[in-house]
């Protein structure tokens, strides 16, 4: 009898670790599948930020969040006290050299130094006129000093109309000024 009840136990128990076990496995598998579809959705939602707008944009203005000049360092002073994977909070001006042909997704400010800022519109949240080079901008945002990987430099080739040739000619990753900018005023 004894051989029965601790055998009944044991099975027991090893049918609560099996239960435990499996639970797991679904708690598991629906935190991927939630994730794996945030990711989807993520991917759709940029994708779907990154098309071409159908109406036009006004050439200058505020554009994202509304934002002012007051208190914008020009972005070369700026960018001075930026050291690589730091972020800060910044408000800057200077001049529009080139902006993303694609969507108005981004913008860049040439730097005294031959450098450049990558300035990103927040979360593809707002574009930017295409024709806006050579425009004075105020943008403020969170910028940072990161590596650009390959992939992403001929991101931005391609989006600035480069021609194939010059795309194929990025093979080395790059150090860039970005900033994910809430707001920018162009005029």
């Amino acid at each position: 009898m004894d051989f029965c009840f601790t055998f009944a136990e044991n099975l027991n128990q090893v049918l609560m670790k099996t239960r435990f076990f499996f639970l797991s496995l679904i708690i598991v598998a629906t935190i991927i599948t939630a994730c794996n579809t945030e990711l989807s959705e993520d991917r759709q939602n940029h994708h779907e930020s990154h098309e071409v707008s159908a109406k036009p944009l006004a050439s200058s203005g505020n554009f994202g969040e509304i934002i002012t000049k007051e208190n914008a360092l020009q972005a070369d002073v700026a960018l001075e006290q930026i050291i690589a994977d730091t972020t800060f909070d910044l408000k800057l001006t200077g001049t529009i050299s080139e902006v993303c042909q694609h969507s108005g997704c981004w913008l860049t400010i040439e730097l005294d130094n031959g450098e450049e800022l990558m300035v990103n519109m927040l979360d593809h949240a707002y574009e930017v006129p295409k024709d806006a080079a050579g425009k004075k901008v105020w943008a403020q945002g969170v910028a940072v000093r990161e590596l650009i990987p390959v992939e992403m430099l001929k991101h931005y080739a391609a989006d600035a109309g480069k021609s194939q040739e010059e795309i194929d000619a990025i093979s080395l990753p790059e150090w860039k000024f970005t900033m994910d900018a809430k707001g920018v005023i162009i005029e």
